[in-house]
């Protein structure tokens, strides 16, 4: 079966750029992808731009993937979003543990990890989305072990999700060695790859210092290098990044989840390098 492709936007926060972004999926439609996913702020921050942007994007016919996390919202905020996504007909949600706002210190929720909200929406909705839950290949940065972290996401699909996506990465070797964790553990449910095209030196490694994405000291001495040098690092990231796609499909990889940051051209290279 050939692999799918799936593409992460972010909710713009004006008219324009909401604009922008539909230029920008109109170029990716062409790659035919399997869904689109809209993110969601950090305790329901961005709720309303999510939903805006979610049904925009789903107006091109493909389905549009809304995020949604728990931590900083009631139950009834929870199940009133997840009534209106139904009877707007979104099928697939990405169910998410979230962050607090900076700001919130340590507000409490009523629902404290994915595995309760993915619960939660299968209660009051049964079977009709398709859930997909985060994984974690190199470690959530939070979680006590890495053994800890794979029984978390275990309990994620018994709750009743249907697949995960991973936090972006460039080592290859961690997605097979979390696989064969999952495997070790009876977890049969697919798990796509997220992955993050270079284009930046400075926002790339600080975006990965603060998520717990590792970039291989190989890799980012080498961006550092190039960092004035944006066609020449560009390359790079492009060769980079075709590189572990290719690794990742021939080690049995579903399809590739795209983290776009709103933009085409990158993801599009990378997609027309590997042929699909």
């Amino acid at each position: 079966m050939k692999p799918k492709v799936s593409f992460e936007f972010f909710p713009p926060k004006t008219d324009e750029g909401l604009e922008k972004l539909i230029n920008v999926q109109q170029k990716l439609l062409k790659k035919n992808p399997e869904f689109f996913s809209v993110t969601y702020g950090a305790g329901g921050s961005t709720r309303d731009r999510t939903w805006t942007t979610v049904m925009k994007v789903r107006e091109a016919g493909i389905d549009t993937a809304p995020h949604l996390s728990c931590v900083g919202q009631s139950r009834e905020e929870l199940v009133e979003l997840i009534d209106k996504y139904k009877a707007a007909g979104i099928s697939r949600i990405v169910a998410l543990r979230g962050d607090l706002p900076s700001g919130m210190g340590h507000a409490r929720s009523e629902l404290r990890y994915a595995d309760d909200l993915v619960r939660l929406i299968r209660e009051v909705s049964g079977d009709h989305f398709h859930l997909e839950v985060a994984a974690y290949p190199e470690m959530h940065p939070q979680a006590r072990s890495f053994s800890d972290d794979i029984d978390h996401f275990k309990r994620k699909i018994d709750a009743g999700a249907n697949s995960g996506v991973t936090q972006y990465f460039y080592n290859a070797e961690a997605y097979g060695f979390f696989m064969e964790q999952l495997e070790k553990r009876g977890v049969t449910a697919p798990v796509v790859p997220g992955i993050m095209p270079i284009t930046n030196y400075a926002n790339l490694v600080r975006f990965s210092d603060s998520c717990g994405a590792d970039v291989p000291r190989w890799i980012r001495k080498r961006l550092e290098e190039l960092q004035h040098d944006e066609a020449s690092l560009k390359d790079f990231g492009e060769e980079v990044v075709t590189r572990l796609c290719e690794r990742l499909l021939a080690m049995g990889a579903p399809g590739l989840h795209f983290y776009t940051m709103n933009q085409a051209v990158a993801n599009l290279k990378v997609i027309d390098n590997l042929g699909l």
